[in-house]
Parts: C-alpha cells; sequence; structure tokens
C-alpha cells in the first residue's frame, strides 16, 4: 500500500533535494512550528509561566528572534552597529517580555528576523566561514545545523507548554 506524504511539509518535499534544500526546509519547518504554538492564544496565555523555569510560548519566540538576529545577520553580514550578544545576562533578557510584548508583535518580529536570516544565507555559500566570538571560525553549513537543532528543541518547548496551557498538542 501506498503511503500519502504530506504535501505541505517542507522537508519531505526536499527529500531528494540538494544540501542546501534540505537544511533550509527543516529550519523553515521548524520556525514554523515555534509559530504554530502561539495561534489561537491570547497574549495572557502566551506569556504564562507552566514551568519552573521563566520560559513561556511568548518568551520562546522573543529568544528565538535573538537568536535569528544573532547568528544570520549579525555574524554573517552585520551592520555597522550590530554586536554579536554572548553573555547570559543577553540569553535571560531574550526570554524576558515587556509590556509591549504581544502575540502579534512578537510573531512579526520572529517572522522578519526569519526573512532576513533566510535572505542573508541564500547569499552565502554553505562553505563561506567567519569568525565566531567563542567558537573560533564556523561555516554557513555549521550555522544551519545549529539553527535547526535550536529551533527545533524551542519547538519541542513550545509543544509541551501549548499542551500545558489548553491541551493542543502535536507539529501540525
Amino acid at each position: 500500500m501506498e503511503q500519502t506524504i504530506d504535501p505541505t511539509l517542507g522537508p519531505v518535499l526536499a527529500r531528494t533535494g540538494d544540501e542546501r534544500a534540505v537544511l533550509t526546509s527543516f529550519l523553515d519547518f521548524h520556525r514554523a512550528v515555534v509559530l504554530r504554538k502561539l495561534r489561537g492564544l491570547s497574549d495572557a496565555d502566551a506569556r504564562r509561566r507552566l514551568v519552573p523555569s521563566a520560559t513561556t510560548l511568548a518568551g520562546l519566540v522573543k529568544h528565538l528572534t535573538l537568536v535569528e538576529r544573532n547568528w544570520f545577520p549579525t555574524l554573517l553580514a552585520p551592520e555597522p552597529d550590530d554586536v554579536y550578544l554572548t553573555s547570559e545576562e543577553d540569553a535571560v533578557a531574550s526570554f524576558t517580555l515587556g509590556d509591549q510584548d504581544s502575540i502579534v508583535m512578537l510573531t512579526e518580529a520572529y517572522e522578519r528576523a526569519c526573512a532576513r536570516s533566510r535572505a542573508v544565507a541564500a547569499s552565502i555559500d554553505l562553505d563561506h566561514v567567519v569568525p565566531h566570538p567563542q567558537l573560533g571560525e564556523v561555516s554557513l553549513r555549521w550555522i544551519l545545523v545549529h539553527m535547526i537543532e535550536e529551533t527545533a528543541r524551542h519547538a519541542g518547548h513550545a509543544d509541551i507548554l501549548r499542551e500545558l496551557t489548553d491541551g493542543e498538542a502535536g507539529a501540525l
């Protein structure tokens, strides 16, 4: 019996694609999962602390927005005033919500950051290497794999938080 594959899943569509297509489709899939976890929630629900840490659904999206900016434009195509954030304080602040941080604002900021990341990554060869302030040199290939891992890990956190919020579970 032939199995039907949902054609909306980018990684499935890229299953015979080149390396860049596979890497970017997996990253985009996990980016989309993170945003799906906010769909249908109130701002109050997205801000609710459901675990002992300060991790919230809204905070995860805010954090991932900073991560996108840090790894793609700031590291690979920096503007004169860009600073690569590396401190523990920066990490904590990236999850911290301000009064203005609504689902709409956070979603739009994340979508803009992801679009900028895609544009930067598309303009650079996978073998392109840049200095990293903590790791030495890193390639775009390594950054893409790291971002898949980072985004997927937080998508899993978001899935658990969403399930704890209203019972909604699953990637789709």
